[in-house]
């Protein structure tokens, strides 16, 4: 076999998130304030779980985990992001794609796992509360953790592991603002088969497969719900796991939006206003929605930001 003259791709050069140059320095501020709260926001709930020990609970364990993946989420694309933003040539090197790839899709999975196991964890509450504390123990709780961790990282790995095998020898424009696998793949001028296959295993695992399960615990829940005869009992029922359906629901309207719309739906600008949801908007509001309106968090955030303290 011959060997190759092909040139290989060291760095790859991004399209902006905006066509409009003369918006990038009012957007960056506006991104800069929202990755400020992201950081800020769910480091606070990870902080005030911890010293607080009402919220030393298995919901607010995964809680504490939800936010840690939601911080590494928007930190994988937002730095770069902002840093192209303020310059004309929009670069990333070979091995920075690759690592922002790991990091996106690794803690995407998680999240993605985390929701699942967060359903789980009110279906035992709402639907077996005496068996609740046996069956959420604490090692239990650990033990559901670091799996949902492993099996996020290693998917992620698997499909970093097989780009490195793929040649870019061609055209080195992305179709996005950041890197992800099918504008990965759309670049290279080797066989992607084997990528494309294990990309569809992924998603019907973490999508559907998760999808398939959150489903099936809030039905469980409803329908447990429905048979509380106290209107007072239902509405705390439903109250335990409100801010959670919030999450969830918001979280797959993405999810849905993106995958299962008609191909002649399809844009670029589309397909970069929702990636600026899942990487952005909702790290943001996660926060946000279990703190707003949970008594024990608030003490908790007082106890961290004592200013906050009405005199």
């Amino acid at each position: 076999m011959e060997p190759s003259n092909h040139t290989r791709v060291t760095e790859f050069i991004m399209q902006g998130l905006f066509d409009h140059p003369h918006h990038q320095g009012l957007l960056s501020g506006l991104f800069l304030c929202l990755y400020t709260a992201v950081i800020m926001g769910n480091s606070l709930i990870i902080v005030a779980i911890v010293i607080h020990p009402p919220l030393h609970t298995p919901m607010y364990f995964f809680i504490a985990n939800l936010a840690l993946a939601d911080i590494l989420c928007t930190s994988s694309v937002l730095p770069k992001m902002l840093g192209n933003m303020m310059q004309e040539k929009k670069t990333i090197s070979f091995g920075g794609c690759i690592t922002q790839l790991f990091v996106l899709t690794s803690s995407l999975g998680t999240e993605a796992l985390l929701l699942t196991v967060m359903s789980y964890d009110r279906y035992v509450a709402i639907c077996h509360p005496l068996r609740y504390v046996k069956l959420m123990s604490k090692e239990i709780c650990i033990c559901l953790a670091v799996s949902v961790w492993a099996v996020g990282t290693i998917n992620s790995f698997v499909n970093s592991l097989l780009v490195l095998r793929l040649d870019f020898c061609g055209p080195n424009l992305l179709q996005h603002f950041f890197c992800e696998f099918p504008t990965i793949l759309a670049l290279s001028c080797s066989s992607t088969y084997l990528n494309e296959i294990m990309m569809v295993m992924a998603d019907v695992f973490l999508a559907m497969g998760n999808f398939l399960l959150t489903t099936v615990s809030y039905s469980f829940i409803i329908i447990t719900i429905l048979k509380i005869r106290s209107s007072k009992g239902k509405q705390r029922a439903f109250s335990t796991c409100c801010s959670h359906l919030i999450v969830v629901t918001l979280y797959y309207s993405i999810i849905i939006y993106t995958y299962i719309r008609p191909t002649s739906s399809y844009s670029l600008d589309k397909d970069k206003k929702v990636a600026i949801m899942y990487t952005l908007v909702s790290p943001t509001l996660n926060p946000v929605i279990y703190s707003l309106r949970n008594k024990e968090v608030k003490v908790a955030m007082k106890k961290i930001l004592p200013f906050t303290t009405k005199k």
